[in-house]
């Protein structure tokens, strides 16, 4: 019997997750005023965060096994900011602080500002009804 592979291993959902990220950001940064789609954008970014921090100890695991531990603590940390920037995001969000919100999504593309979107993207429009879900939560 062969090996097992799992295609959707957490570095590519991170990959996936930040590009969905830079693409909710652009959108974000072209509104004129906060509405019902602000809130949207809004909310996937702060859960594509969470979802990116959640990743981090799956993705460090195979490292910590074979005893790469600063391989692995390095990792961590370089993807630390996203916790925080998800809690100050949220923070903004529940508050409605829209200069806040605007002043995280400029950090955060900061933080992103090497990923690359291809022009014919197969994205889409993921973060429609995220507000929704993130009020479920």
């Amino acid at each position: 019997m062969g090996r097992v592979i799992n295609p959707d291993r957490s570095g590519k959902e991170r990959t996936k997750l930040t590009k969905s990220i830079v693409k909710a950001i652009r959108q974000l940064m072209v509104q004129s005023q906060p509405d019902e789609n602000t809130r949207d954008l809004t909310a996937y970014i702060v859960v594509g965060l969470e979802d990116i921090y959640k990743s981090i100890d799956v993705s460090v695991l195979a490292w910590e096994k074979r005893g790469y531990w600063v391989k692995a603590d390095r990792f961590r940390i370089d993807w630390e900011w996203t916790l925080q920037f998800s809690k100050l995001m949220r923070e903004a969000l529940v508050n409605e602080d829209w200069a806040q919100v605007a002043m995280m999504a400029a950090k955060t593309a900061q933080k992103f500002n090497n990923v690359k979107i291809a022009v014919n993207n197969r994205i889409g429009e993921p973060w429609v009804g995220a507000y929704k879900n993130l009020l479920k939560k």
